[in-house]
């Protein structure tokens, strides 16, 4: 990757580092508060969801004013829209602007991660630099869920949570100090003055397949995350034996994204999606048949490394089949995809686990990503 790239790459990934930080402190501090508070799991569970509920909403909209306007007002208003709403959780702590901060930042994250992707996908000058600039990116949200809950519960303990909500109201700050030097692309004439609808995109048959597959590769993450310490709680883990294992399967699909850029070149999108979703079948069929903490931890390694490699071929995928001016509405759509997935899954996962348990959901979902690597195998377009 050539030097030109390379600087403001970095620059985007710390801005994005920040940004997603707020959204991810702010994750981890908001149940705590209201647990604190006296509220219920199940409020707990409603604001949980909020978080990733604004971004269904926004991330269309979101694409088509990027695909418009390019990075900067984008990124601009989401810095604006993420420390707005944690200034009102730090000056009025209270449930409601709790939500409505859990909204913003929420909201925020994902119109900047459309902008930022999107940016970075057209900077980018063939499919070998697609690839390797989204491993690099990809990294940053990895970065910003370690280090956003970390520094906000360390601010919480030895402060109090209203230093925290300042400090995460002051965070989305410095993404402009990142962001406001990058030197914007030349807009994009729309090749037709006719009005696109998103449905447009969806009657491409590669661009189907690929949200398909990616939803259910996002469902995978879904269901470890929410098993896992169903499985534990089965056992009788700590609390701390079952965070080490979700731990390890986010070290490792953080490790395995360091190594992307330099095996790119050797890579292809639909082969490395193909083998991940079959390797992620073996691994769900006998994740729940592992008989110790450390078999399970082993596997969640494995997964990570599986899983963890996904996101940057899809993302170089979506890149290449979709037209120039309308990547943004894609990235849009695969957003909603995935969040929709964030709000939906849990439930469908709490009915469906009292019905086939804990370990049918494992063995349910692998099937579904076994079968659908089919689908992943037929994303070829060269």
């Amino acid at each position: 990757m050539n030097n030109s790239l390379s600087r403001p790459l970095l620059h985007l990934i710390i801005g994005q580092v920040c940004l997603h930080g707020t959204m991810a402190g702010m994750r981890m501090a908001a149940p705590l508060w209201a647990l604190k508070e006296g509220h219920s799991a199940a409020a707990v569970g409603v604001l949980l969801a909020l978080f990733a509920l604004t971004q269904v909403f926004l991330a269309l909209p979101a694409g088509r004013y990027a695909d418009r306007n390019g990075l900067k007002k984008p990124v601009g208003f989401a810095i604006v829209l993420a420390s707005g709403g944690m200034w009102l959780a730090t000056a009025l702590p209270h449930f409601a602007t709790l939500c409505v901060a859990a909204l913003c930042t929420g909201g925020a994250t994902g119109i900047a991660v459309i902008a930022l992707q999107r940016h970075v996908g057209r900077a980018a000058e063939s499919p070998l630099q697609l690839k390797q600039v989204f491993s690099w990116l990809s990294i940053g949200p990895a970065v910003s869920n370690f280090l956003g809950p970390f520094t906000t519960g360390l601010l919480i303990d030895f402060f109090s949570f209203r230093v925290a909500f300042m400090f995460l109201a002051l965070l989305p700050l410095a993404t402009w100090f990142w962001v406001r030097k990058t030197k914007e692309l030349p807009a994009i004439v729309p090749t037709t003055q006719e009005k696109k609808q998103f449905w447009d995109l969806l009657r491409q048959p590669l661009m189907r397949r690929l949200m398909i597959v990616n939803w259910l590769l996002s469902s995978c993450w879904d269901v470890h995350t929410f098993v896992v310490p169903l499985l534990g709680h089965e056992r009788d883990y700590s609390a701390s034996v079952i965070g080490t294992i979700l731990g390890s399967f986010a070290v490792a699909a953080a490790a395995v994204r360091l190594l992307l850029p330099v095996l790119a070149h050797s890579l292809r999108e639909w082969a490395v999606i193909t083998v991940a979703m079959v390797m992620t079948a073996m691994l769900f069929a006998v994740y729940p048949l592992m008989p110790t903490a450390l078999s399970m931890g082993v596997c969640s390694v494995f997964l990570g490394f599986t899983l963890g490699c996904v996101q940057p071929m899809i993302m170089s995928t979506l890149h290449q089949i979709t037209p120039e001016d309308r990547h943004g509405e894609a990235l849009g759509l695969r957003l909603i995809a995935i969040n929709g997935s964030s709000v939906l899954m849990p439930m469908l996962f709490g009915v469906a686990g009292s019905v086939v348990g804990v370990a049918g959901l494992f063995w349910v979902t692998g099937a579904c990503v076994g079968a659908g690597a089919r689908l992943a195998a037929q994303l070829k377009w060269d």
